[in-house]
């Protein structure tokens, strides 16, 4: 009951934070949902259009496809939590800037440091840079073990990405069950890259993604339709 009362007074604060622009676009901001106890906890990038509209995250055809790919993998979406790096929709659903992602980064810690997640799924590369550090690339990361701070990552692509390359749904769908099996079980240690002692710090200017990786997931609204779903898989 304490996760939760601290929860929501997080989501309290991030409904009305003026900390960076998007405070000035918002219609609602996105604070995340979920159990206050979850064993695995999604990161995308930043809430879409129907998301902005509702204060909800992945409600458009991306979380719809995330919805589909939780009941794959046999996951209940009440027993997870999902958020964003950031919690309020950049105009357009363009990419975070880095100060927009600096100015949400101690709201999702927070988050972190309270839910104590087994698991944290970074959600495409803005997520996946922001979390682990801007060298990373979510093609050759997704699916792989890291481990920081105590808490192990397993970086998938968001699933707004499949919705506009049809070949990623097979990916996902594949990528989805192999996270089934690595939660049925103990992590061996030499599955994992430890990054605990190179990254410190989720760094702002992992929001920016270097050009070769943007054809891998192709562009902004590839990764968050204007629906209102997150940015890359």
């Amino acid at each position: 009951m304490e996760k939760l009362n601290i929860l929501n007074e997080l989501a309290d604060e991030i409904k009305t934070c003026p900390k960076c622009r998007l405070a000035e676009t918002r219609t609602h901001a996105v604070p995340g949902e979920g159990s206050a106890s979850a064993r695995i906890m999604f990161v995308g990038e930043g809430p879409g259009e129907n998301e902005d509209k509702t204060g909800r995250p992945f409600i458009g055809q991306a979380g719809k496809f995330l919805n589909g790919l939780l009941e794959k993998a046999g996951i209940s979406r009440d027993d997870v939590f999902i958020t964003n790096i950031v919690k309020c929709r950049p105009p357009a659903n363009r990419v975070p800037l880095a100060d927009e992602v600096e100015a949400c980064s101690d709201y999702l810690m927070a988050q972190i440091a309270v839910i104590e997640p087994k698991f944290v799924i970074p959600l495409g590369g803005s997520s996946l840079k922001t979390l682990l550090g801007p060298d990373l690339k979510i093609t050759q990361a997704r699916c792989k073990v890291f481990r920081k701070s105590g808490i192990l990552y397993i970086p998938l692509y968001h699933p707004a990405a499949a919705l506009h390359r049809s070949a990623l749904v097979e990916t996902l769908q594949a990528d989805i069950l192999v996270l089934k099996e690595m939660l049925s079980r103990d992590i061996r240690e030499d599955e994992i890259t430890d990054l605990s002692a190179v990254v410190t710090k989720p760094k702002a200017k992992a929001a920016s993604e270097p050009q070769d990786e943007k054809k891998d997931e192709k562009k902004k609204d590839d990764d968050k339709p204007a629906d209102g779903t997150l940015s890359l898989f």
